[in-house]
C-alpha cells in the first residue's frame, strides 16, 4: 500500500493556484510574476502551469499583457482536481477497491484493512470538498481581525485596486 504523498510539483501547483485565485479577474498574470510572489523556480512553474492548461483548469494570453488566469471561478476548482491531476490518485493507503477487497479476504486483519479505509474516505472527503478560493482567502482568526481593522482603517480608503480613491484626487 502506497501513502499519500503531494509532491514538490504538486504543493507548487497549488501555491500557484492561490495566488492566480487571489487575483481572480485580475487579468493574466506573467509566470515571472508568480514565481516572484510564491517564490517557486520559473523553470519549473512553468511546466506545471502548462499542465494546468492543458487539463483546461488554466487559460493563457499571449502579448505584453500576457500570461496565465484561471479559467473557472476559484470557488469551482477542487484541491483533489489538482492533486489528482499533477499527483494521480487520491489514495492514502492504497485505492478504496483494493482496501474494500482486502476487507472481504483477509479476516485477520480486516478491522486494520476498515480504519485505512475509513482514513482514506476522509482524507479524499476533505480534498473534494475544499476548493482553491477556501484556501486562498482563509478567514483570519478572532486575533488577527481586530489587528486587521486598525490597518485596514488607515491604508484603504487612500487605495483601492491601484487606483486613488475620489478623496485622494
Amino acid at each position: 500500500m502506497r501513502a499519500m504523498k503531494i509532491s514538490q510539483k504538486g504543493l507548487y501547483a497549488l501555491q500557484a493556484m492561490m495566488m492566480l485565485a487571489r487575483h481572480y479577474n485580475q487579468g493574466a498574470i506573467r509566470i515571472r510574476d508568480i514565481a516572484y510572489e510564491e517564490e517557486l523556480p520559473e523553470k519549473f512553474l512553468e511546466l506545471i502551469l502548462l499542465e494546468l492548461k492543458n487539463a483546461r483548469i488554466l487559460e493563457s494570453v499571449r502579448g505584453s499583457k500576457g500570461g496565465y488566469q484561471l479559467r473557472r471561478p476559484p470557488s469551482d476548482i477542487r484541491l483533489s482536481e489538482i492533486i489528482r491531476l499533477i499527483d494521480g490518485p487520491l489514495a492514502p493507503f492504497g485505492d478504496a477497491d483494493q482496501l474494500r477487497s482486502l476487507i472481504d479476504r483477509d479476516a485477520e486483519h480486516r478491522a486494520l484493512y476498515r480504519v485505512f479505509l475509513a482514513v482514506r474516505d476522509a482524507a479524499a472527503k476533505i480534498l473534494e470538498s475544499t476548493t482553491i478560493a477556501d484556501i486562498a482567502n482563509p478567514s483570519p482568526s478572532p486575533r488577527e481581525k481586530g489587528r486587521r481593522k486598525k490597518t485596514e482603517a488607515s491604508v484603504l480608503p487612500m487605495v483601492v485596486h491601484g487606483n486613488l480613491s475620489r478623496t485622494e484626487r
